[in-house]
């Protein structure tokens, strides 16, 4: 019997240690088109708003305040990242390869409703954009202004490996842990093909 919703709480500041605050959910559940995506979490409001219009991609969204999901293909490091922004703007890349974007800004459905202390959103991610073989997965929330800007992550770093001065980094792949996708689509479930990378590949 398949699951129809998977629930995952950033619990964690990027390095281990426990969140102060009720931690970020997110939500991954099927839709006919590819995997819906719902976030709920506290509305910190800092920094404030990209001047970028609601609903549309906006670039280096991540120096906002920010919930972002990295879907990964690790046998070809290949992956989707995913940044939704309380404020109703959203960044989209594809990468082939640790830091390597080859495709951004790409269209999203995404709506968002905010109080003032917490905001929803629901991104629809077609299949399309998914990298073939994806089974790895990690999340991160980020707020705050300066040096009270803070780093969240859903599998963090260990705290055994952490070296002194180490610096928040997203694209530490080998940290990702395993994304079943048959769990929400079904044990015969097989992933579509996708025409945006095999264009790339090709």
């Amino acid at each position: 019997m398949q699951n129809t919703k998977m629930e995952l709480r950033i619990e964690h500041t990027w390095d281990g240690l426990p969140v102060s605050h009720d931690p970020v959910t997110i939500a991954l559940k099927s839709y006919d088109a590819g995997l819906l995506m719902q976030v709920s979490a506290p509305f910190f409001n800092d920094p404030p708003a990209p001047l970028g219009e609601p609903g549309k991609p906006f670039r280096k969204l991540w120096d906002y305040e920010v919930v972002e999901a990295f879907f990964l293909s690790d046998r070809s490091e290949q992956y989707l990242e995913v940044e939704l922004c309380p404020h109703g703007q959203h960044l989209l890349l594809l990468l082939s390869g640790k830091r390597r974007v080859w495709k951004e800004e790409l269209p999203l459905e995404f709506d968002v409703t905010r109080t003032e202390t917490k905001w929803e959103g629901t991104a629809h991610l077609p299949w399309n954009y998914f990298p073939p073989g994806t089974n790895k997965f990690n999340a991160y929330a980020i707020y705050g202004s300066g040096e009270h800007r803070k780093y969240e992550a859903l599998y963090p770093v260990p705290r055994h490996k952490l070296q002194e001065g180490q610096k928040p980094d997203f694209h530490r792949l080998e940290f990702f842990q395993e994304l079943n996708l048959k769990e929400l689509m079904g044990e015969d479930w097989k992933q579509p093909e996708s025409h945006l990378w095999k264009s790339h590949t090709e």
